[in-house]
């Protein structure tokens, strides 16, 4: 089932893929902007969403993943990205129950 907003998807992920590039660091500052950052070989990159390009984005059925209008800030440049989110958000408490479990 997918999540019917970008931002819902987003608060049940662990990680996200943006241009084919997997990025561990992302996030929603305190006016909701959102943030992703990862590393390209050695090279830094960083893309920046509003909330309103948030909200826009839409989700592509046949490829399983959104398209979203945002700024990035290694070309300087705006453009249309493609972004999946991957991994489900595993809680701590769901952990430990497991290795209790296990021992």
């Amino acid at each position: 089932m997918t999540a019917q907003t970008l931002l819902n998807a987003l608060e049940h992920c662990g990680m996200v893929e943006i241009d084919g590039l997997h990025a561990f660091e992302f996030a929603l500052d305190e006016d909701d902007t959102l943030h992703i950052e990862c590393i390209d070989g050695r090279e830094a990159k960083h893309w920046q969403f509003t909330p309103a390009q948030v909200a826009q984005a839409t989700f592509d059925e046949t490829l399983q993943s959104w398209l979203i209008v945002g700024y990035a800030s290694d070309t300087k440049t705006s453009g249309e990205h493609r972004l999946v989110c991957l991994g489900d958000v595993v809680s701590s408490s769901d952990d430990e129950d497991d290795n209790n479990e296990n021992a």
